[in-house]
């Protein structure tokens, strides 16, 4: 079990053990409840306070949860959330952690545009080299990638977000295929927009997307956790999304692109 303690201690147990990025809320605090009710130990983390609260709502039903609080988008946070193992195996890596970004991309910050690439992309890049370097040495274990239906399209007015999850899409299909050998498996959770902080955070609740009706959380990361643990490589949630990214396949991209602006230029909201 976990010492609780806040030293952010891993003691040894013969659980199963499993580590949940951007578990504060949303789909990965889904994610963490999932691998809580399948009876795994949980180390969750996200680059802010809220944590903590998402940890005692785990705990309060039963879960073994330490939480730390650590910037993924740096490499200091990914050693810090690495040491907090104490070299303790993990059984399964749910690399979540994302951050998303709104409007035209010249009129975007650029500290801002750097901070989304490095967090969903250079970040998990570096967690998943990391600990997929200890899995292979044991011939073990599970990756989930939150990737996304947006992979599929050139975002205008989301360019740097739809490109992170372009290559996320891409780049957990290419490593599932080189471990094929192995017993290792790499699974991709492509959603659709999710009820969740995103949009939000990603300053698009003035867009058409940001304020309409979007999958639940639960559902997302429950398709996902099942889809892992099946050794699945990959999972569409929701028949619209399924249908939405067959189209994509065979969609111009220039269309896809002119389609994607009516979705999220800003001033596109319903009211």
């Amino acid at each position: 079990m976990f010492a609780n303690s806040h030293k952010e201690n891993v003691v040894a147990s013969q659980g199963q053990f499993a580590i949940v990025t951007g578990a504060s809320t949303g789909i990965g605090l889904e994610l963490a409840r999932c691998c809580a009710e399948d009876g795994f130990d949980l180390l969750i983390v996200a680059d802010e306070p809220e944590i903590e609260q998402a940890a005692a709502s785990l705990r309060a039903n039963g879960a073994s949860v330490v939480a730390i609080q650590a910037d993924l988008a740096t490499s200091e946070g990914v050693e810090k959330l690495y040491a907090a193992t104490q070299g303790r195996p993990v059984d399964a890596l749910l690399a979540n952690a994302g951050r998303g970004l709104g409007r035209a991309f010249l009129d975007q910050d650029l500290g801002e545009i750097r901070r989304v690439i490095d967090t969903n992309v250079t970040g998990t890049v570096e967690l998943i080299h990391k600990f997929g370097n200890d899995m292979r040495r044991r011939n073990a274990g599970r990756i989930l990638i939150t990737g996304s239906i947006a992979g599929f399209t050139p975002g205008s007015f989301q360019a740097i977000y739809n490109g992170t999850k372009a290559f996320l899409n891409s780049f957990s299909f290419a490593i599932r295929e080189e471990l094929s050998d192995t017993k290792i498996t790499v699974t991709c959770l492509m959603p659709g927009a999710t009820e969740t902080e995103f949009f939000r955070r990603a300053d698009m609740m003035d867009t058409k997307i940001g304020t309409e009706k979007k999958d639940d959380a639960g559902n997302v990361a429950r398709q996902g956790f099942d889809a892992m643990m099946a050794g699945e490589g990959d999972v569409v949630t929701g028949l619209k999304n399924k249908v939405q990214s067959s189209i994509a396949n065979v969609t111009p991209a220039a269309a896809l692109a002119k389609q994607h602006r009516s979705q999220a230029e800003p001033g596109t909201a319903k009211h």
